[in-house]
């Protein structure tokens, strides 16, 4: 995995902190939960990808 999915990952990470605000601003709990499992889900991605990069060196 290469440049584009680390990219895709740090999107994903910053909508689900969007969400997250937004669920906190209109108090909507599902809103916010569905956030932080976004946030949650790249954060684990992106370490992956460390990993995958010190297993290449």
């Amino acid at each position: 995995m290469g440049l584009d999915d680390k990219i895709d990952n740090k999107a994903q990470e910053a909508e689900g902190k969007a969400k997250q605000g937004v669920g906190e601003a209109t108090d909507d709990k599902d809103l916010k939960a569905e956030g932080k499992a976004d946030e949650k889900s790249s954060k684990v991605k992106q370490a992956g990808e460390k990993i995958k990069d010190a297993f290449k060196r």
